[in-house]
């Protein structure tokens, strides 16, 4: 099958006009399958359009990994489930179907610091994003000074209504960093606005129990588990730090190995008894 020349100059010229560039580099290829009588005309056709979609959709996802902060990318595949036995792998993968994002669910995952929470949460909203959903990903100290900057500047309300746009939020690191005084009313703040609107990947390795402790305010942390909690699924990782998997000897005997619903044992004391620790409670799954 041999194409005039007149006629390719002016489909690669329809090409450039329409931007199809993956098209133009696959043309000649194509003509060449053409003439050899190994492609009908019609899977020329949609090979070619084949590639250009994947080409484009490769920049859809590429552009939205970096408006979602997803810069530091990790997928399900690239996670060692083996190393972490207490994970159902088969739970993991029905999570990838992203069901809960529909039902404006919230995930949280919960385990000792290395255990592949991070992976996880950034491996789901990843799969998000191919899927076409809008995603944004922040650490909750980094959550927490965005709000009280923009509380400063009087443009609080404006900076919540963007944290509620995308499909899916991701707060990373809860419990990890101390929170400023007044943080956890600012959280609260954005998560009641996202209440049973739009779906969230939490990643902590604190026990529900010591919220109180972490925003150091136990009202504020009831009134957020009360929310968090209303439409949950909780994943708890029970295995090591999956980092420090070369050098568990030189590690104390409880590091990586300590049950996150545990508390440090406090020394008695006299006189009056201390105050009850926030309970921890059970989510919905």
């Amino acid at each position: 099958m041999n194409a005039a020349p007149a006629t390719l100059d002016r489909i690669r010229r329809h090409l450039v006009g329409l931007r199809m560039p993956r098209s133009i580099e696959v043309l000649d290829h194509l003509l060449r399958q053409l003439e050899r009588g190994e492609i009908s005309p019609l899977e020329a056709i949609d090979q070619l359009l084949d590639e250009e979609l994947s080409l484009r959709e490769g920049r859809r996802v590429k552009a939205a990994l970096k408006m979602g902060r997803l810069l530091n990318i990790k997928t399900l595949a690239g996670f060692d489930f083996s190393f972490q036995p207490s994970l159902d792998r088969n739970r993991i993968l029905t999570l990838a179907g992203l069901d809960f994002i529909d039902r404006h669910e919230v995930l949280h995952f919960l385990g000792q610091p290395g255990c592949g929470k991070t992976h996880l949460a950034i491996a789901l909203a990843v799969e998000a994003v191919k899927a076409g959903r809008s995603v944004y990903f922040t650490t909750l100290a980094e959550l927490i000074a965005s709000l009280a900057k923009a509380e400063r500047e009087g443009t609080l309300r404006e900076r919540i209504r963007f944290l509620c746009r995308p499909q899916l939020l991701v707060v990373d690191e809860i419990g990890y960093l101390p929170v400023v005084p007044g943080g956890g009313n600012l959280f609260f703040q954005l998560v009641n606005a996202r209440y049973e609107r739009g779906a969230m990947i939490l990643t902590s390795n604190r026990g529900f129990a010591e919220w109180g402790e972490v925003f150091g305010d136990t009202v504020v942390a009831t009134a957020l588990l009360d929310r968090l909690l209303h439409h949950a699924i909780v994943v708890r990782i029970e295995g090591a730090s999956y980092r420090l998997r070369r050098h568990a000897d030189l590690l104390p005997d409880s590091a990586g190995t300590r049950n996150i619903q545990q508390s440090h044992p406090r020394p008695r004391r006299r006189g009056r008894p201390p105050k009850a620790r926030l309970p921890e409670l059970t989510a919905a799954t």
